[in-house]
């Protein structure tokens, strides 16, 4: 027999699609998620004024030097010309010096905002229950934390307070404009006006753009990962080259999606510079005439012509930074996503902790069903007794798993309440619960690091003379001796370097480094080796023994050592009791299974 069947995704019967939030909307609350980024903003907003009036030196200081250095009424003076020049330079440096200390500031801010948002999104995700965690991509998940934030850094630091500067660069440009001579000034605006709409209009299609720019990037972090994990597999089925057809697929989809991007990019550039040479030839040609009719100088045009390239140049950049921002706030809007949704198995704020003592469990007419699929627990009741020793058998897909995790509380269930010595589940802390309730899973995942390292997961101030007692107790020192390094032995990831039977002996010995009270475990010897099924025999005995222990077993000899045996079929609770009498039940479920379990032996 084998461990239930994964549930479908977590999809709605009939999903509908969400209006998303606005750029300004998304923007905004990203800010209240971070108030690091609020912080001391009003002086760095007064350095970005300073470094916008700054950028004034260079026309003022030109049209002072060509119409009262080179061309005043007494001819060229070299001394006011130096005069001048030395107080621009003087200005410029107050300006570098606030545009460092600006910048500086946005750096180390926005990198200790993000390095928190980055945390929070995680604990968030990990605070998911694995049912909404499995409905979701890995590579997407990951994403969340990884490059969509990193689209947010890039735009803060080189893109965020430059919109702002150069809001400030315009207006202040503008102002000046209008000094000198405010028809040149009106002429620059009315050809602006309509590149804003422009810009407008721009804004919205590339945030359609760069919106599934993430999504691709997400769907093609998922397919590298799955296809290295699985690189295993990959190779025994001889399936690489389709493997690498679907990776070459989504690495396909993202090229096209970004070309598409960066053609409506290119599009807004192009269409940013067209401008840039249309107000240059509007302000020369008719400062030209002001200049003749000598309603002008030719150092305030100049000094206008300045002043423009402060003007245009934030526009013309401002496409630009707009691929930024898009970018930006579609990867922030992925990352609110995950922040607002709540997780369905949650910790009880009011929550109490589990009495002291052994624990018992009861299942009160507890019903589950998978979103948008059907019941697949149909009203359990039942009561397993402290310090006894349960065994849950059944045909795959029967619910056994479904009932091994709605104990635990990795899912809750759709009705009805499961009960642990006397308090209802939800109303439990995680705290208490996690650290008196263990589930160890058929698969046990080990991190990448030593033997040591993975038992110490359970209790991180265990040291390795105890960890060794926890292998001998377990009846495993002969095996800890047996590899390379002993507890300094390297796993690799995910517990590559060992097999699937010595993973599993890892795990048992976590779990009982960790003393649960109450230990749910799901048996695997499907895939083991005659010598490794003995250990881990020997081993589960041994874990079991002087608490209350619900195994998912695969082998009926376990079930025949058990105080008590659930059978489960078809989602229902059909048969439960001590092995003898069940057994003794002809045409039942559970003679059915293990008549044919005695079959397979003996042949075997």
């Amino acid at each position: 027999m084998s461990t239930d069947t994964a549930p479908k995704r977590n999809e709605p019967a009939s999903p509908e699609e969400k209006d998303e939030p606005g750029p300004f909307e998304t923007l905004g609350r990203g800010l209240r998620l971070s108030p690091e980024l609020r912080s001391g903003l009003a002086f760095t907003l007064v350095l970005a004024a300073i470094t916008s009036v700054g950028r004034l030196v260079v026309p003022v200081s030109a049209q002072k030097v060509l119409d009262n250095g080179l061309f005043g009424p007494g001819g060229p003076n070299v001394e006011y010309v130096l005069g001048v020049t030395a107080v621009g330079v003087g200005i410029l440096a107050i300006t570098t010096t606030s545009n460092y200390l600006m910048n500086k500031r946005l750096f180390i801010v926005t990198e200790t905002a993000l390095a928190n948002l980055r945390r929070r999104t995680f604990r968030h995700i990990h605070d998911l229950s694995m049912l909404h965690q499995q409905s979701e991509r890995r590579g997407s998940l990951t994403a969340r934390v990884t490059t969509d934030i990193d689209t947010v850094s890039q735009f803060l630091q080189q893109g965020g307070m430059q919109i702002v500067t150069s809001l400030a660069q315009i207006v202040v440009a503008t102002v000046v404009m209008a000094v000198y001579s405010w028809q040149l000034a009106l002429a620059v605006w009315i050809v602006f006006v309509p590149v804003s709409l422009l810009i407008k209009w721009l804004q919205k299609h590339l945030a359609n753009a760069y919106s599934n720019v993430r999504k691709s990037v997400a769907a093609m972090l998922s397919a590298v990962s799955e296809s290295v994990v699985g690189a295993g597999v990959v190779r025994s089925y001889g399936v690489g080259a389709r493997t690498s057809e679907r990776l070459d697929a989504s690495i396909e989809e993202h090229r096209h999606n970004q070309a598409r991007a960066i053609r409506r990019s290119a599009f807004s550039f192009g269409a940013g510079e067209i401008v840039h040479f249309g107000v240059y030839a509007v302000v020369v040609v008719l400062g030209a005439y002001l200049v003749a009719g000598e309603t002008m100088t030719v150092g305030q045009l100049t000094a206008f012509l300045f002043l423009v390239t402060l003007f245009i140049q934030p526009i013309v950049t401002a496409t630009e930074m707009l691929n930024e921002a898009q970018n930006a706030v579609s990867g922030w809007r992925r990352v609110l996503d995950i922040l607002d949704t709540e997780p369905d198995v949650a910790d009880p704020a009011d929550g109490t902790d589990l009495p002291d003592g052994p624990i018992g469990a009861r299942f009160e007419n507890v019903r589950f069903a998978y979103p948008g699929g059907e019941e697949v627990l149909h009203g359990i009741d039942v009561e397993i007794r402290p310090h006894s020793k349960v065994a849950v058998v059944g045909e795959t897909g029967s619910g056994k798993t479904t009932f091994a995790k709605l104990l635990t509380r990795l899912m809750d269930p759709t009705s009805g309440q499961v009960v642990l010595s006397g308090r209802p589940l939800t109303g439990v802390t995680f705290a208490s619960l996690r650290s008196r309730v263990t589930m160890v899973p058929q698969e046990g995942f080990l991190f990448n690091g030593t033997l040591a390292h993975n038992v110490r997961f359970a209790k991180p101030e265990i040291g390795e003379a105890e960890i060794y007692v926890a292998f001998s107790e377990l009846g495993l020192a002969e095996w800890v001796d047996g590899l390379p390094h002993g507890l300094d032995t390297e796993l690799g990831e995910g517990g590559a370097n060992l097999s699937v039977g010595e993973r599993q002996l890892v795990s048992l010995v976590r779990a009982y480094v960790a003393d649960p009270d109450l230990m749910v475990l799901d048996e695997a010897t499907s895939a083991v080796d005659p010598a490794t099924e003995l250990r881990l025999s020997a081993a589960l005995d041994a874990v079991t023994r002087g608490r209350t222990t619900v195994i998912i077993a695969h082998r009926l000899s376990t079930a025949e050592t058990s105080d008590e045996v659930l059978v489960f079929d078809d989602g229902n609770l059909v048969q439960h009791g001590p092995h003898a009498e069940l057994a003794a039940e002809e045409g039942s479920v559970y003679a059915g299974l293990h008549g044919s379990w005695i079959e397979q032996t003996r042949s075997a």
